[in-house]
């Protein structure tokens, strides 16, 4: 078994009591089988605690009034760990916030970055990412796997981040090479073309394809009107997700309220131009975190594409949470008087993870708020 994960993987300790916003609160941890059978075996002064403070039913730690873990004491340490070691963890405690995507002969691991200790290691690294491959024993085999396709998927992943960590360019051409790819190759799949995968590749490493991303984009440069319903639009489509903090819906009120309840598109793209000077200027390294965000988005799931086909969707979901935290961010800073700082930028991407990321329901409706996206760049 081959395991891949990012160079930054070590770095990461879990702050436990420390942590502004604990992970063993506001979401439902599920107990797989295997932890479900020792904790039925527990005995000892343990033993009631944790009868009442498991739903055998449901298969998941209960949780009081405020959502907190049956486990969770009031200095954001877990009783469980305390009382019983870190082998009595489940499965889901055990790994968070590590994410784990599977495909025959390899295993991918990445830091999910809707852990704030995560996300601030990552919105901290000035480095491109690397990834580093460790190979262990052990094989699982998938009986429908496509090694075909897995093989394309692989060689496009690693074009996609080698034009996405290209730092001669702007990061709004290298999006644009970004889609374009996803769309092309999202084309030669529909039409069982996976063969000519390989041409796609070498086109847009080909001057030419830059030559053409900046085109379109210096067409669009002054369209403020379509710039502004698009966002608008785009920003709108997170209401269709599935809410699972409460304060989240708080969020993006107040963010629609300040970016596109008064603003006309001038007054909206006049804005948006000054928060881009302010971040140049400033000591926040935005593009560059923009940057890890994209190739953290793209090496989780685009290679996921080998078990629905959907390469396009996975590249547009990437392309977007970007472009939607960003329009966060931005009215983050307006709130703020016109000012930000690093924990404002961390607290947004941990959130926003937590809320699309961590749901099933929401990663697939993502996927399918994507049809509207060719607007920027066809």
């Amino acid at each position: 078994m081959l395991y891949i994960i990012p160079d930054y993987y070590k770095e990461f300790q879990c702050i436990a009591g420390d942590c502004e916003d604990t992970c063993c609160a506001g979401w439902q941890i599920v107990v797989d089988e295997k932890s479900l059978g020792r904790y039925r075996k527990v005995r000892g002064s343990f033993r009631r605690r944790m009868l009442k403070s498991v739903n055998w039913r449901h298969k998941t730690f209960r949780q009081n009034e405020d959502r907190r873990c049956a486990f969770l004491n009031d200095n954001n340490l877990c009783d469980l760990y305390s009382d019983l070691g870190r082998e009595s963890l489940c499965r889901t405690c055990r790994l968070y916030p590590r994410h784990i995507e599977e495909f025959e002969g390899v295993r991918e691991i990445t830091l999910s970055v809707s852990c704030p200790e995560a996300a601030r290691i990552l919105m901290n690294r000035m480095e491109p990412v690397t990834f580093l491959t460790v190979e262990r024993e052990g094989e699982e085999e998938y009986p429908d796997f496509d090694p075909f396709l897995y093989s394309k998927l692989l060689d496009a992943r690693e074009v996609l981040i080698q034009i996405l960590q290209n730092r001669d360019l702007p990061l709004k051409v290298r999006t644009g090479l970004l889609y374009g790819i996803g769309r092309d190759m999202q084309r030669r799949i529909n039409h069982q073309e996976l063969f000519s995968c390989d041409e796609v590749l070498e086109k847009y490493k080909k001057p030419e394809a830059t030559e053409f991303v900046f085109g379109k984009l210096a067409q669009n440069k002054n369209k403020y009107e379509e710039q502004y319903h698009f966002s608008r639009e785009m920003f709108g489509k997170l209401y269709e997700l599935e809410i699972l903090k409460e304060d989240w819906y708080v969020q993006l009120r107040e963010t629609e309220l300040r970016l596109y309840a008064r603003e006309t598109p001038e007054e909206y793209a006049e804005m948006t131009k000054e928060f881009q000077m302010w971040m140049a200027e400033s000591e926040l390294p935005w593009e560059i975190q923009k940057e890890q965000l994209l190739v953290y988005f793209i090496f989780t799931y685009f290679c996921g594409a080998v078990y629905d086909g959907q390469i396009l969707s996975k590249v547009q979901m990437a392309i977007l949470s970007v472009q939607l935290l960003e329009e966060m961010v931005k009215a983050c800073w307006l709130r703020n008087e016109r000012i930000l700082v690093m924990e404002d930028i961390i607290d947004l991407v941990y959130r926003y993870s937590r809320e699309v990321e961590h749901s099933d329901i929401n990663l697939r409706r993502m996927e399918k708020l994507m049809p509207h996206y060719h607007k920027l760049y066809d």
